[in-house]
């Protein structure tokens, strides 16, 4: 007897663990994050990131108006699209899964010793006659993880009651 794709997720096979959501988070490298201006106007950005440790690593240039307009509150929100579908994709759209988040932003100078145990994942998103100019954003998730489609069937993503879950972020 085959159990359909709300009987599996009402049997808890459909709820993300922390650790599947942070896995997804390391594998992916694009987001989108979005701020507030210090005068109080909404802005989002693509931005490719490194996970490490728990956060995430921004490298941005140090005129950018997420490196200037970020310290003014340190608060952010980010959202991972994760790929799904596989060779269905191909043939079919199907949207990507989703991960976001609230978070708080630190805006640094390279070369800080923090920052230079994590040089590594890093040095995949700039290249290195760049990073001693630009400026990273450390991104330290709060509260839970909101999911869509992660630990779900592609069946299951069509409707948001089962496609929709809350994992906590610590």
């Amino acid at each position: 007897m085959t159990r359909t794709a709300a009987q599996k997720i009402a049997a808890g096979n459909g709820q993300p663990t922390r650790e599947q959501v942070w896995r997804q988070i390391a594998k992916a490298s694009f987001a989108v994050l979005s701020y507030v201006t210090p005068t109080g106007e909404p802005r989002s950005s693509g931005v490719v990131y490194a996970a490490a440790h728990g956060r995430l690593y921004v490298a941005v240039a140090p005129d950018s108006w997420k490196a200037l307009h970020i310290p003014a509150t340190d608060q952010v929100a980010v959202t991972v699209p994760v790929r799904r579908g596989g060779l269905l994709a191909l043939l079919f759209p199907i949207p990507p899964a989703t991960i976001s988040f609230h978070a708080r932003a630190v805006v640094h100078t390279t070369g800080r010793p923090d920052i230079t145990s994590v040089s590594s994942e890093l040095a995949t998103l700039v290249p290195a006659e760049r990073m001693a100019e630009c400026r990273i954003v450390e991104i330290f998730p709060e509260g839970n993880f909101l999911t869509y489609g992660i630990g779900t069937s592609l069946l299951a993503m069509r409707t948001p009651s089962l496609a929709r879950s809350r994992v906590p972020v610590g």
